[in-house]
């Protein structure tokens, strides 16, 4: 077998995700057969490159149809039951991880029956939770307090579970690895918080995060967590890989923070952000979460946005980077972030205002609270304050231009053929209906005979 680059089986993975049309594939067995094929279609790899590709989507693939209990059943050769996976048999894992019940406990029945509960649902071989005992740790070393406890690193000896041997019937495990610890004092008598806690973080179904600035207004107002909260996330994420920093990380993560969220109040959109993007997180973070996109219309917003940008010529994306640059007064550089810890805490809302949109003017008092004016003592101080901002600036254009070329080169034998001419407006309805945006050309990859 030839090395396998697996960086660059990664990357066809994702230009076959970013290449899928949900409004054709519209379900994962779809999705995962047109994967597939891109992936086979791929001139790139080696066939052991694409094997391993493959490999990587087929063992989500089975997690996704065990998860939605959805596809065609096959019967284990080993237990002679149903099975949806084709990997590896769920149910072979499960009653693997049952037999070993009695081997092991924690010492607290109420964490014991929380693990054995997360091990009968199972999903993948590679993603199980289990009670490791101490004498399989070394290195243990002291990190830093956390809110609730002391919080250390080691080296798991054995390390987690790999894969599943059908011939042995037993788990692999992947060797050594690096751990981080939480110390949990009289762990016979453990208190509920610390029990809702853990819960909190191993059931399957958890969708929450301790940090105030992450979570969607409604959610701090006590609403239900909906799939559009989940969409409000990701506008906090698209907000942070633009700006290289988490949002609010100069405030303390308090009442007043929640309270400014709900009364509409946003991380301050960075100088060079292109308009698409600006407009998309825009869209995420309304404070109305039936103005938020689904999950499908984000997909193909950012897929479009993606081919969009790639069709730029640089001039016109340089013009476009530098058409959104103004005057840096919040001064953004990481070095004036303060170096306060975050730890973990519990937040009890109660008697909030119901969510709405902040006004520009709002906004900009908000935001102007935290300037940071620094008038520096010597001319050559000022000088090496503007460079530094050119310097900033300089980098915004550089990456999007190494972008622009890297991923042209990936995708746009995708589009070729077509007589294409990109023009985003304010239409939603003309950009994701627009046929130069889904080519069929995409959809027409066959599996090769010597593959």
């Amino acid at each position: 077998m030839s090395a396998i680059r697996e960086e660059l089986a990664q990357a066809s993975i994702n230009r076959s995700i970013a290449l899928i049309d949900y409004n054709v594939h519209n379900d994962i067995h779809k999705q995962y057969e047109f994967m597939k094929q891109t992936v086979l279609a791929d001139n790139s790899l080696t066939k052991d490159e694409k094997t391993f590709a493959i490999k990587w989507m087929t063992r989500d693939y089975d997690r996704d149809k065990i998860l939605h209990n959805s596809g065609t059943k096959r019967i284990c050769e080993n237990c002679k039951q149903e099975c949806l996976a084709t990997l590896y048999c769920e149910i072979c894992v499960r009653n693997y991880l049952k037999s070993n019940f009695s081997n092991w406990t924690s010492g607290n029945d109420d964490i014991d029956n929380l693990i054995q509960k997360c091990q009968t649902e199972t999903l993948l071989p590679n993603n199980i939770i289990e009670w490791i005992p101490y004498n399989n740790l070394q290195n243990i070393k002291y990190l830093t307090k956390g809110g609730f406890s002391d919080i250390y690193t080691a080296d798991w000896i054995d390390g987690r579970s790999e894969e599943w041997d059908p011939e042995k019937q037993q788990l692999i495990r992947f060797g050594g690895q690096n751990v981080i610890l939480k110390s949990l004092e009289n762990v016979e008598s453990a208190n509920r918080s610390w029990f809702d806690e853990a819960i909190s973080h191993l059931t399957i179904s958890n969708k929450w995060s301790d940090i105030v600035q992450c979570f969607a207004p409604e959610v701090i107002n006590g609403k239900e967590y909906t799939f559009k909260s989940d969409i409000y996330s990701i506008a906090m994420l698209m907000w942070e890989i633009s700006s290289g920093q988490p949002p609010f990380i100069n405030y303390e993560h308090d009442y007043n923070l929640a309270i400014n969220i709900i009364n509409g109040i946003r991380p301050k959109i960075v100088l060079g952000t292109p308009v698409e993007y600006k407009n998309l997180m825009e869209q995420c973070w309304d404070a109305d979460p039936l103005k938020r996109p689904d999950t499908e219309a984000l997909t193909i917003k950012i897929r479009d946005m993606n081919l969009f940008y790639q069709n730029m010529t640089d001039e016109s994306l340089q013009l476009e980077i530098y058409s959104n640059l103004e005057f840096d007064k919040t001064n953004s550089s990481t070095s004036n972030i303060n170096s306060r810890l975050f730890t973990s805490k519990i937040h009890q809302f109660e008697n909030l205002p119901d969510p709405r949109n902040a006004t520009e003017e709002e906004l900009e008092a908000f935001h102007s609270k935290s300037y940071d004016f620094n008038i520096p003592g010597n001319i050559d101080d000022f000088n090496k304050s503007n460079s530094q901002k050119n310097i900033r600036t300089s980098k915004i254009s550089s990456i999007f231009k190494d972008n622009k070329h890297n991923y042209k080169k990936e995708t746009i034998q995708q589009i070729k053929g077509s007589n294409t001419n990109f023009n985003i407006n304010d239409d939603k309805d003309d950009v994701y209906n627009n046929p130069n945006f889904h080519s069929e050309e995409q959809d027409e990859f066959e599996i090769p005979d010597d593959i």
